[in-house]
């Protein structure tokens, strides 16, 4: 009898809430069309700018860079060539480093637009692009309590046309009418999509923005999952879904984990398990996520996905490939220094702080806005509030996990770097919003997700940053000359001007951030630093990765070239003193390589080649010398850059 008073008391609050509902619609003015679809329009220009700045404008106008992205290319290309789709190969040996994805990428991408550079960097710079997209939308979606920024796409719309009243205090304020480009889905958009690490990843021919994007996608796609379960929860009075299967959201979580084992492996799935079990555990909420998300529905679609290929590729290669990849290139690269890749245990610190830059300035007031500490608060606050929380637990995991690491690589916490955006995203949402001190410094209300007091320090940090980046920039070439492969690099650079350039643009920003500072134009802060970066990747990035180009790799380009052309029936094609796999992509033919010059002479004694008397040699010109060459030894086919290609008779040898 009880649980029937209750059911109906429970009925009846329901309807009420429904009533009142539907006379605030009535009661509500419709926008018109054009209202409605302009800040949509406007949103869809913004993120296709940002893909263009980003990712796409010059992204095939320069070779491919020695040592890594060649070695994905050729891969990918040599899939095509051979129809072996299953087991990657580079110059004729087997590539166990990564797993599939991204070679069936690439290869799709040189069947749509040949075999080039656009097309090997392609796969990466769209998964950087869908990324942003989706924190864009996320974003959108999030309602981050403490922050009167607009928060959905609806809201971008309000933000232009009306002012909304709030309640503060028990008195009736009017928030501030914000411009478009200052809402929290525009910033977010921005600062994940325009860091130099995201940028430099997505402009480049490997797995790891492909991880990132597979990876981060799904921990986004998670988010929006438990937000949904919050709405079903209202909507049907019930703690779980009845359906069999979990909601949208999260089959696409489990979609997403899948791709990213397939791009690399193990830590597609240990990572994002990590982050959203940590999430549960601290919210107490991990038996509940445990029922709605149906973990073994999950399991089978990741397995039906991401299994087939590992057993075949086990079935093909057996052992070795067990050895190599699960044990050589997992196992051991998380226990012990894999290709002299060591660091001390700070190391990630300065990768964030420069990786992340110029945002990474705000991260530590951003983390210290949420008040992760204050667990109550948090646990009674509705899931859509929770972003910032969650962003929290998924950059710690992953600083924490590579950092227990013992081989350390600055790309390893690229999964990071979109919960650092939205970190500082939601702490200059608040900023711009008037949450922050703009009249009394340090006076702050001591609740989650307040601003901290450290952000006037923040501020002139901000600015001391940018004036050390343009010093560094003015004299970086001091410390440009370690290349041999381009000894002449540091001059190249500094007749160029874009030192110049560079230095200027950043103490042209640091200049403005200090005006707004002294003028307490707070919010105006995060557009400087905007106009700064765009500026940067402009007029100084851009045009310097042509100069490296130039110096770097267009000389190996041009004697692959001549290569190709001069190369004779089964003669071999012999690289000494070191590795430059862009000549097996440009020439596409095999080349053996010898780092030593002695393993080089016993290699040509020893081997027989009836078919061809003489050999292609590919070196510095010390390296002859270092071979016992005499000039009348050799024909010296063409000299660029640092390198000489030369026709060498095997009869100089014995």
């Amino acid at each position: 009898m009880r649980a029937k008073i209750l059911n109906l008391k429970s009925q009846e609050v329901w309807v009420k809430e429904v009533i009142k509902n539907l006379s605030e619609f009535r009661k509500r003015p419709l926008a018109k069309p054009s209202k409605r679809i302009a800040p949509l329009l406007l949103s869809i220009l913004w993120l296709c700018a940002i893909a263009w700045v980003g990712f796409l404008w010059n992204l095939g106008n320069i070779g491919l860079v020695d040592e890594t992205e060649p070695l994905f290319a050729e891969a990918a290309r040599q899939m095509t060539v051979t129809g072996d789709w299953i087991t990657p190969f580079f110059n004729g040996e087997t590539r166990f480093d990564k797993p599939p994805l991204i070679y069936w990428l690439m290869a799709v991408a040189y069947r749509t637009l040949g075999v080039n550079e656009w097309a090997v960097r392609l796969p990466s710079a769209l998964c950087a692009i869908g990324l942003t997209c989706l924190g864009f939308y996320t974003l959108s979606k999030s309602k981050e309590e403490g922050s009167s920024a607009p928060s959905t796409v609806r809201d971008l719309t309000d933000v232009r046309n009306k002012e909304e009243e709030t309640e503060n205090n028990h008195s009736k304020l009017k928030t501030r009418r914000l411009p478009l480009f200052l809402s929290t889905p525009w910033i977010g958009a921005a600062l994940i999509a325009l860091n130099p690490q995201t940028i430099a990843w997505g402009r480049t021919g490997v797995s790891d923005m492909l991880l990132v994007s597979c990876m981060c996608s799904a921990l986004l796609a998670f988010f929006l999952g438990y937000t949904l379960e919050e709405q079903r929860e209202k909507a049907e009075f019930s703690t779980v879904s009845t359906s069999r299967f979990p909601n949208k959201w999260y089959l696409t979580f489990y979609v997403l984990i899948a791709l990213a084992i397939l791009a690399k492996g193990p830590v597609g799935i240990v990572l994002p398990a990590l982050i959203v079990g940590c999430f549960g555990l601290y919210l107490g909420n991990f038996r509940q996520l445990w029922r709605e998300m149906r973990p073994v529905s999950g399991i089978l679609i990741i397995l039906a996905i991401a299994l087939p290929w590992y057993i075949f590729v086990i079935l093909d290669n057996g052992q070795t490939y067990i050895d190599s990849f699960f044990g050589y290139h997992n196992f051991q690269r998380f226990t012990g220094v894999v290709n002299k890749h060591s660091a001390p245990w700070y190391f990630y610190f300065f990768v964030v702080l420069v990786g992340f830059a110029p945002w990474s300035i705000y991260l530590p007031v951003a983390i210290a806005r949420t008040r992760f500490w204050q667990r109550s608060y948090w646990r009674r606050q509705p899931r859509s509030a929770q972003l910032s929380l969650f962003a929290l637990f998924w950059f710690g995991c992953i600083f924490g996990f590579f950092t227990i690491a013992v081989t350390k690589l600055p790309s390893y916490v690229l999964p990071l770097i979109p919960a650092a955006a939205i970190l500082v995203t939601l702490l200059w949402s608040d900023i711009i919003a008037g949450n922050g001190p703009e009249n009394r410094w340090g006076k702050l209300e001591k609740k989650p997700n307040s601003l901290p007091r450290g952000l006037l320090v923040t501020y002139i940090f901000n600015v001391i940053f940018l004036l050390i980046v343009a010093g560094a920039t003015f004299y970086s070439y001091n410390w440009l000359g370690d290349d041999p492969a381009m000894p002449n690099f540091p001059q190249a650079i500094q007749q160029s001007g874009l030192l110049i350039v560079g230095g200027a643009i950043w103490i042209t920003t640091a200049v403005a951030i200090a005006l707004l500072l002294w003028k307490r134009q707070q919010r105006w802060i995060l557009v400087a630093n905007f106009i700064g970066l765009v500026a940067f990747i402009i007029f100084g990035l851009t045009p310097a990765y042509k100069v490296v180009d130039i110096n770097r790799q267009l000389p190996l380009r041009e004697l692959a070239q001549v290569a190709v052309q001069q190369k004779l029936p089964g003669e071999e094609f012999i690289m000494v003193g070191f590795w430059k796999p862009s000549l097996v992509f440009y020439t596409q033919e095999p080349v053996t390589y010898y780092r030593a010059v002695r393993g080089a002479i016993d290699y040509i004694k020893e081997s027989k080649n009836p078919t061809s008397p003489s050999i292609l040699l590919l070196g510095y010109p010390e390296k002859f010398v270092q071979l016992g060459l005499q000039p009348n030894q050799y024909q010296l086919l063409d000299s660029r850059g640092a390198y000489q290609l030369a026709r060498v008779p095997r009869t100089a040898f014995r």
